[in-house]
């Protein structure tokens, strides 16, 4: 089963902070894991950040959360490990 992936608008802006040659390894991942099978490839998240999920992509992380009822993923924040759960 493929699941349906949405982009907060805000995650454009995260994706030109990242070169290149990360935007493609991270749109790789969305493709072959979140696409696929988001429960089993990612991470959920604690405290404040209850109910959403993280995949980890080398020094990155895609913050996303599930609606399994539509089948639908929603990408919130894409960014540096260091920065990415600030907001």
């Amino acid at each position: 089963m493929t699941w349906k992936v949405v982009y907060k608008k805000s995650v454009q802006k995260d994706l030109k902070k990242i070169s290149k040659d990360i935007q493609y390894i991270i749109k790789r991942a969305i493709e072959e894991k979140l696409m696929i099978e988001p429960l089993k490839f990612g991470v959920p998240l604690r405290r404040n950040l209850r109910g959403l999920m993280k995949l980890r992509v080398g020094d990155y992380r895609i913050i996303y959360s599930i609606n399994s009822e539509i089948v639908t993923i929603y990408v919130i924040k894409i960014g540096h490990r260091k920065e990415v759960y600030e907001e």
